[in-house]
């Protein structure tokens, strides 16, 4: 994912000078880095209804950098209550335009759109480049379709669902936990579920979903919150409640169990020895299996942990050094020793790839394994707990 950059004089946060940012530099662990990552990020956002009413502001306004809008709907009367980026005025334009008209006021990146609908035969081109998928689609079509696309990818998917007074947010991440597959393995008979259309739908019910799968958005773009991974948050709004489903990856799904064919490689049976190359802490980012070999070589190399503590506590790596990057200071690196590489390692890789770029501005020399500690417990150390 191109969500980090290097620390320089141009990065947004703290004393950058940037009156408009102030209040993200002021929250803990929401630096320059994470900043950074908001702005490098290219965000497609299928709908620009219920669910795009209230994501799309506030993920433009937030700071991501390239958010391109799909939707191939027209503004109707009945849409107005709840999908409060279009007006009275608006009625018979196609979404996407008047959708564009208001974000644009909004964005300190870009923001482009589309008028299609999400196919299989359109799906490669508007997904080119994309690192993240919000999806607010009305329809198990495009839902599924999304998520079979961005599986094939490895690119997230925020979703969300609305229904009467009530709705779902999840996150589908293929690679990093389960995807919306694992907990809706087939979409369900038609007529089985109410459209908004049939059964109606309480305009702040996409709101508070709206707003809960921006959070996600920002969440994953930066690495500074709970991400929700193998968790489904529901909220009612006869109730006031909201509830909490947890689920995991299908071993036994299709489509991960698919027999090889001549265009699928054979499975990795064995984990032969990685022969890494003498620049190897020249690299962006090294996997589990070279680490491995990395540390089983006896070559000098520091292992920097840059979760938080209670993360320590679940699951590390023997002989780490912790780091938080939400509380990294420059005297902290006085611990660090710049006379050797350092790999660096978090939950799933996206905070350590920013430390990586901030240490390596600091003058040392290392890399960061892609996955992180979740990719090691995976792929090398089944005994290493995973969250």
């Amino acid at each position: 994912m191109r969500i980090a950059a290097a620390p320089d004089a141009d990065t947004v946060g703290a004393g950058s000078g940037d009156s408009r940012w102030a209040r993200f530099s002021a929250l803990p662990g929401f630096g320059s880095g994470a900043l950074r990552g908001l702005r490098d990020a290219r965000v497609l956002v299928v709908g620009a209804g219920g669910l795009g009413s209230t994501v799309l502001p506030a993920i433009v306004a937030a700071g991501v950098g390239a958010v391109v809008v799909v939707d191939d709907d027209v503004v109707e009367e009945s849409n107005l209550p709840r999908q409060s980026l279009h007006s009275s005025a608006d009625v018979g334009r196609p979404k996407v335009e008047s959708a564009l008209d208001r974000l644009v006021t909004l964005s300190s990146g870009t923001v482009t759109g589309h008028r299609v609908r999400v196919t299989a035969e359109t799906a490669p081109a508007l997904l080119d480049g994309i690192d993240l998928i919000v999806d607010g689609s009305d329809n198990f079509d495009t839902r599924y379709l999304v998520d079979d696309a961005a599986r094939e990818r490895g690119v997230p998917v925020v979703w969300g669902a609305v229904s009467q007074y009530g709705g779902q947010v999840g996150l589908s991440w293929e690679g990093r936990g389960p995807i919306y597959r694992d907990l809706f393995p087939e979409p369900p008979a038609p007529g089985t579920v109410l459209s908004c259309a049939e059964g109606g739908i309480l305009p702040s019910v996409c709101t508070v979903i709206g707003g809960l799968m921006a959070a996600q958005v920002l969440a994953v773009l930066t690495g500074t919150a709970d991400q929700l991974l193998g968790r489904v948050t529901s909220y009612d709004a006869k109730t006031a409640r909201t509830r909490e489903l947890t689920f995991g990856i299908d071993p036994d799904a299709p489509w991960r169990t698919a027999a090889p064919t001549d265009e699928t490689p054979e499975p990795h049976r064995e984990d032969p020895a990685v022969t890494l190359p003498d620049d190897w802490q020249h690299a962006d980012e090294i996997d589990a299996a070279a680490l491995r070999d990395l540390l089983a070589s006896g070559a000098p190399v520091q292992l920097i942990d840059v979760r938080e503590p209670w993360e320590v506590e679940i699951a590390a790596l023997p002989d780490a050094h912790p780091l938080p990057m939400s509380s990294a200071t420059a005297d902290a690196l006085d611990d660090l020793d710049r006379d050797v590489p350092i790999v660096a390692y978090c939950h799933h890789g996206m905070r350590s790839e920013r430390m990586l770029a901030a240490l390596r501005a600091a003058g040392f020399e290392g890399t960061h394994l892609a996955g992180g500690i979740d990719a090691w417990s995976r792929d090398i150390d089944p005994s290493v707990a995973r969250y």
